[in-house]
């Protein structure tokens, strides 16, 4: 199991676009992936749990990734996140 902080930094937080395109990142590994916020762990492989989570810009989260390519799936969600999500 691997694991890393980011801080979200757009603007917008993770509304729908960026929550879909994180969903279906992580979808791509067969490593679970789980967001966790405020207390809560969200699978990142949903957008609706993703998008329930309201995580807002300048939020600290945790991305933890466990299973065969856990290491390829954070370093993937990590860059994606820390560039701004596609937005």
């Amino acid at each position: 199991m691997v694991s890393k902080e980011f801080t979200i930094n757009d603007e917008l937080g993770m509304h729908m676009r960026p929550a879909s395109l994180l969903s279906q990142m992580a979808a791509k590994y067969q490593s679970n992936v789980t967001v966790k916020y405020n207390g809560k762990d969200f699978n990142a492989k949903s957008v609706m749990l993703l998008m329930t989570a309201l995580i807002k810009y300048g939020s600290v989260i945790e991305v933890v990734c466990d299973g065969p390519d856990e290491e390829e799936a954070l370093a993937a969600i990590g860059e994606f996140i820390d560039s701004g999500m596609g937005d």
